[in-house]
């Protein structure tokens, strides 16, 4: 698991949201991986068996976030549908034999803190799903990703890119991959505006054929190789 430390968005805009606190109970954690896209029943019944299978494999072997004492609700962390899947394709042709790497953000975990007029301190953990296809060269690539703050359902604030490198071991064509966030700070006017006026989002690098590609609900997946999926984690 690599640990990115220090993330720090320093945000130069003079803030006017307004917003009540929430109760005086912390609310700790946000659970991610909310897309704006539905599926259906047998969709839905594929992802649960993922799920499970997932957390199985890997939902003990990592350590959760500390829980961190707040005054209010967290910001939403999340990723979006356009770019919560990466997918390329040989030639841009859409096709099961032409896809390349892939990757796709199976869940997100984060935990908030602040108090009177402080910083909200965010902290988050992403589970990645990465992906080696027929027309992927090489044993391994590096994937982009961004990570945004943003006004809730207006602006964006801030928005930084990250890179993951992932290499694939022989007999597998697909790892897992652990990113913790280290600190993502967010500015406040007073002590009035609350987590709940922001969103952090994070999602892949994509192109605009991959973006609209997801939107469409589209998928293409390798086939499983071999041997079992291995976790691949940086610090």
């Amino acid at each position: 698991m690599r640990r990115l430390q220090n993330l720090l968005f320093k945000l130069s805009l003079c803030l006017s949201l307004t917003g009540a606190l929430g109760a005086a109970t912390p609310a700790f954690a946000q659970a991610g991986g909310g897309r704006s896209h539905g599926g259906g029943d047998e969709q839905q019944s594929q992802d649960d068996a993922k799920k499970k299978k997932r957390d199985d494999e890997f939902g003990k072997s990592v350590a959760p976030l500390p829980q961190l004492r707040n005054a209010g609700p967290c910001p939403f962390v999340k990723t979006l549908y356009d770019a919560a899947r990466y997918v390329e394709f040989k030639d841009g042709v859409a096709a099961s034999a032409n896809v390349g790497y892939t990757g796709e953000i199976q869940s997100i975990t984060s935990v908030c803190a602040y108090k009177s007029n402080e910083p909200i301190r965010v902290q988050a953990r992403v589970l990645f799903e990465l992906g080696r296809g027929p027309q992927a060269t090489g044993r391994g690539t590096t994937y982009k990703y961004w990570v945004a703050v943003t006004d809730r359902n207006n602006a964006v604030l801030s928005k930084e890119w990250f890179s993951l490198p992932v290499n694939f071991p022989s007999g597998q064509d697909r790892v897992y991959a652990t990113e913790t966030l280290g600190l993502i700070t967010i500015p406040r006017r007073d002590a009035k505006v609350s987590g709940a006026n922001f969103e952090v989002l994070i999602g892949f690098d994509v192109t605009p054929q991959m973006a609209d590609f997801n939107r469409q609900g589209k998928r293409f997946r390798p086939n499983a190789g071999a041997g079992q999926p291995g976790a691949a984690s940086q610090q």
